[in-house]
């Protein structure tokens, strides 16, 4: 029985008994490994870094979509690009009233691993008609495309792209004028830089921009970030009650996400509000 050692940070990681290996490749390119651990169930580790496993992976994927799909209010066309283990996916597709989905900057053989051996990530939801799959250059697709999107979701499986001003820039000119674009953004407390520099990209860029939080165990060092910009400054603002009704309304249960959770995600630490440049009462 072996183990696998993440290696994200020098000096500083988490460990993982690896009860059975059930997948492996290994090239010049990359190093991609999926097993099962006892506590964290199907875990999946490209390069070195763990990626999803199934015990946490609902609060990621929640966080990530739920908050600007509830918070826009109207959404019916969705931009997901990255996302190859189809959790994103998962959690988008269960909302009614979104009538398009866009699945782009996704590897097709990681997708075709992933459906194999971690399919309740996806749940499905590769085979929903709403889906179309591109797999297009992600910033050509950005640069080129005629469609306008409410939400556009980066997941941190796209790679660096979603770090580039090129990309925020892309982005919002593919957003409608209520749009909202949500990006993972790395740990604050070991990637600080990560959120700096997302702070600089939408700067000047959306109405209102700002981070929220949410912490899940296998993203080791701490909360994880999400860069959010909307083009409507009210988006943001909601009150509970607002965002308690189209919750209820949606008839969507979830294990992590919930209105008071919604509106607390945003109220960031002190050391991270220096850092961006915003006030404590923003």
């Amino acid at each position: 029985m072996s183990e696998f050692q993440e290696t994200l940070y020098e000096g500083y990681g988490q460990r993982l008994q690896m009860d059975r290996l059930l997948h492996e490749v290994r090239s010049e390119q990359q190093h991609l490994v999926i097993f099962e651990n006892a506590r964290m169930g199907r875990v999946m580790a490209l390069d070195g870094v763990i990626r999803t496993a199934e015990a946490d992976d609902f609060i990621g994927h929640e966080m990530l979509a739920h908050v600007p799909i509830f918070a826009h209010g109207l959404a019916r066309r969705v931009l997901i690009i990255g996302g190859d283990d189809g959790g994103i996916l998962r959690e988008v597709a269960r909302h009614r009233d979104i009538e398009s989905i866009t699945l782009l900057g996704t590897d097709p053989a990681v997708v075709a691993l992933c459906r194999e051996f971690l399919p309740n990530h996806s749940a499905g939801a590769f085979d929903d008609p709403r889906l179309q799959i591109s797999h297009e250059d992600v910033l050509q697709f950005l640069a080129t495309t005629e469609q306008r999107f409410d939400v556009i979701l980066g997941a941190s499986t796209a790679g660096e792209v979603l770090s580039s001003e090129e990309f925020y820039h892309a982005s919002r000119r593919c957003l409608n004028d209520d749009g909202i674009l949500v990006v993972r953004t790395g740990v604050p407390f070991m990637q600080l830089g990560e959120l700096q520099s997302a702070a600089k990209r939408m700067q000047g860029l959306f109405a209102d921009w700002h981070f929220y939080q949410a912490a899940a165990p296998t993203c080791i060092g701490g909360a994880l970030a999400f860069a959010w910009g909307a083009c409507s400054v009210e988006s943001r603002k909601l009150p509970l009650e607002t965002l308690a009704q189209r919750f209820a309304g949606s008839g969507i249960v979830t294990r992590y996400y919930n209105p008071h959770i919604h509106v607390g995600a945003f109220a960031l630490p002190q050391y991270v509000l220096q850092a961006i440049g915003k006030p404590s009462n923003d």
